[in-house]
């Protein structure tokens, strides 16, 4: 027969086992959508196979897309000049976790769009040349790195430092007089006062060795958000976002390749 200290106990006992339950039923469920922080794998655990043999085929067309992709692009820019640390580093567009995100939505495009898709329109636009084939050995290579770089990304989460940094809008409408002022005094010792850059160590900001009037990069939005966190390189940071959009506008202003009109669905 339970006494009244008993059934105190007993109840409480069912209390305990019912919140164990509640949690365990918890810690099985979907994970809550969220962001994580992705860390590059060690390209020395890449196995030396044909995967092993394709990714790193991969990272070669990431580091010199004009000598590992030359028939397919039209300029001297390479995907690491913008993706930079071989598209490994958060805040300047990493590679980490795109696997999962794509088919996407593409607003540009007007439909979803699939991740080999989204690298077509890079060549076209960023490279300044023709889509790569889909079924080719050398797009095989690009979603193989860009998978092999996602693989310890939880499925759902997306990535902290994804794309470039956010950037408010200016304070005062972006100045090209000032930021051609602050070109020379800064940007001109590396890009050069044409803006032809030191290929391939050095990536050429406008003429026919840059990217073209449909690239991402062609706005000053996403071009002041790269500057303000990137720029100058040997100085990153030093750049406030007023300095960052003037810059930026001043370069926008520039000569460049127009989009062949072929690819303006891409």
């Amino acid at each position: 027969m339970l006494t009244a200290k008993n059934k105190m106990r007993t109840g409480a006992s069912l209390v305990i086992a019912l919140l164990g339950l509640m949690i365990a039923a918890c810690s099985l469920s979907s994970p809550t959508p969220g962001r994580v922080s992705a860390h590059a794998p060690n390209i020395d655990t890449v196995p030396y196979d044909k995967l092993g043999a394709s990714i790193r085929l991969g990272r070669k067309l990431v580091q010199a897309t004009p000598i590992y992709a030359r028939r397919y692009t039209g300029n001297e820019l390479s995907c690491a000049d913008c993706h930079l640390k071989d598209g490994t580093q958060a805040n300047a567009a990493p590679f980490a976790g795109l696997s999962g995100d794509f088919p996407a939505w593409n607003q540009r495009a007007g439909r979803v769009i699939t991740l080999a898709e989204r690298i077509e329109e890079c060549f076209v636009r960023s490279e300044n040349g023709r889509p790569l084939p889909a079924d080719g050995r050398r797009m095989t290579a690009l979603l193989a790195y860009m998978q092999w770089l996602s693989r310890d990304v939880p499925a759902g989460k997306t990535v902290q430092g994804r794309g470039f940094a956010p950037l408010p809008p200016p304070a005062a409408a972006p100045n090209p007089a000032a930021g051609q002022h602050l070109y020379r005094v800064i940007c001109a010792a590396c890009h050069g006062p044409q803006g032809g850059g030191q290929p391939p160590r050095i990536p050429p900001l406008w003429g026919p060795g840059s990217y073209n009037q449909g690239a991402g990069m062609n706005q000053i939005a996403t071009m002041a958000a790269f500057v303000v966190r990137w720029m100058p390189a040997n100085q990153p940071g030093s750049l406030s976002p007023q300095q960052a959009y003037d810059v930026a506008a001043y370069i926008h202003g520039k000569p460049r390749p127009k989009l062949a009109p072929q690819y303006r669905s891409y």
